[in-house]
């Protein structure tokens, strides 16, 4: 070869080079969250963190959008055989991420499996199946115990995902920190408490994700995570504190999402133990607050106060007829006194979110003006979860998301006596009465139902409605196709970088 046409050739691989270099795109999706997942077995938690990590590793027979209409999963159609057997049709060639297809038998063990003991977490959407008939290796019958009207809407969630029968029995109790689905990211790595790294599986059956790594680190403190955000260490970070809400949306090189969210934050009571089992003693403590001001404060004009249980997008909710929340120091005092407690002591358990360390602190300070001393303790959120389930706790901070836009929803996963999130300790026999008679009866016609429940949960006072929460979310201009969700699963299926 002639020296010139060597040198034309070493130039045009150093320009193909450059171009290739320029023209790159990131690859690497950052998401930095508050917190962590607990576990990423499906069946395993009733955690937002877990749900979201399950998302995007795993699928379900059905995906509902925010307003509850049902679209195919790895179910590509379905039919009601009767009000308690529902025929769903698999799509075939679905594989898992260690390559086996996706048969009828992991739909059976996976919905069956939620209903034993180890799916204890989230026994309020499995409890009515009965069983699961294999008809051939893409159809299967679901037959429930009784019409259930929330159950179909339930195989949404987290819980209905289709794990790999073989893969679960072969890791065992493992199977949550070695997860394996069909979703469009499957497992690479965990550190427990810091971050958890997915990437994109590229057999997945439907359209792939745009990127080719997605990391979500776990950033407790507000402030650091619009740090992360600035800085350009994190693509999308949420939420983002209320006293950061300007400080991101002026930001030329960053964006602010807000939507109302399906949530409830409460301050709940543990019914079992005394004086907290006496109904005098929980309307006192609620008549001592002033939540319309703590709500104002702690949350600084985001949310509301909420007038029930079922947030206002979901169907039958009294938010907006229940009159807003009265302080009456006089009357706590009053009561107080019938139900012979004095110099009561009592601990506020909460974890490490400021608006709720700071709605605890409040409180703390109302309560000592009718003679209530509270103690505060705050605790990372994996520990504060652990805490709960032993159930030596007096009063807690809490939010619950309904990733199910069902009324039952909002109510049976945190008072239901059976449930899993049932913290308060309730175990009430008409609010269990009023549950099973809303998912037996067909949604248009259980408006009765869900008014009562509702009025009757508010006179039980098992706990003090604080908050309706917003979805906030933030991300670098550059991010597109994500939109934080009322249900708080975000989706990351859809996201990719402007080039």
């Amino acid at each position: 070869m002639k020296k010139s046409g060597l040198v034309l050739l070493v130039f045009a691989f150093v320009v193909g080079l450059c171009g290739a270099v320029g023209a790159a795109t990131k690859d690497t999706l950052v998401v930095v969250d508050q917190y962590d997942a607990t576990t990423m077995d499906p069946i395993g938690h009733n955690d937002v963190p877990s749900s979201r990590a399950c998302f995007e590793i795993y699928d379900t027979l059905i995906f509902l959008d925010d307003e509850g209409n049902a679209s195919p999963g790895v179910a590509e159609k379905w039919e009601d055989l009767s009000p308690t057997e529902i025929k769903f049709y698999l799509r075939k060639g679905v594989k898992f991420h260690n390559g086996d297809e996706l048969k009828a038998e992991d739909v059976k063990f996976s919905l069956e499996r939620a209903t034993t003991d180890a799916g204890a977490m989230i026994r309020i959407f499995s409890q009515n199946l009965e069983k699961v008939d294999i008809v051939d290796d893409y159809t299967v019958i679901l037959k429930l115990k009784e019409a259930d009207y929330y159950f179909f809407s339930s195989l949404a969630h987290s819980w209905g995902s289709i794990t790999n029968k073989k893969y679960v029995e072969e890791k065992g109790s493992d199977f949550g920190m070695n997860p394996m689905g069909t979703g469009p990211f499957k497992f690479v790595s965990w550190q427990k408490g810091n971050k958890y790294v997915l990437e994109r599986f590229d057999d997945f059956w439907g359209p792939k994700a745009k990127f080719k790594t997605l990391e979500v680190r776990s950033v407790p403190e507000p402030t650091s995570r619009t740090i992360e955000l600035e800085s350009g260490g994190a693509d999308i970070a949420y939420p983002i504190a209320h006293n950061d809400l300007n400080r991101v949306n002026e930001h030329p090189n960053l964006v602010l999402y807000r939507r109302p969210q399906n949530s409830t934050t409460y301050l709940g009571f543990n019914m079992t133990k005394a004086p907290f089992s006496d109904i005098r003693v929980r309307h006192a403590i609620s008549a001592a607050l002033d939540v319309v001001g703590i709500q104002a404060a702690a949350y600084r004009g985001v949310g509301k106060v909420p007038g029930s249980m079922i947030p206002d997008a979901i169907k039958y909710s009294i938010n907006a007829k229940v009159p807003p929340h009265v302080q009456d120091v006089e009357r706590a005092k009053k009561l107080l006194e019938e139900a012979g407690v004095k110099d009561l002591k009592m601990e506020i358990w909460t974890n490490e979110r400021k608006e709720r360390v700071d709605s605890a602190t409040i409180v703390q300070a109302q309560l000592e003006e009718i003679g209530v001393k509270a103690e505060i303790k705050v605790l990372e959120w994996g520990a504060y979860l652990d805490g709960l389930k032993d159930k030596k706790h007096d009063t807690f901070f809490l939010g619950w998301v309904s990733t199910v836009p069902h009324p039952n929803g909002p109510i049976s996963g945190l008072l239901e006596s059976n449930a899993g999130s049932n913290y308060t300790c309730t175990n009430d026999p008409k609010v269990d009465d009023l549950l099973r008679r809303g998912r037996g009866t067909p949604l248009d016609d259980a408006e009765q139902i869900y008014v009562e429940l509702q009025e009757y949960i508010n006179e039980l006072t098992p706990m003090i409605l604080f908050h309706n929460d917003e979805s906030i979310a933030g991300t670098q201009k550059n991010v597109k196709g994500f939109f934080p969700r009322a249900t708080e699963i975000h989706s990351f299926r859809e996201v990719y970088f402007e080039e």
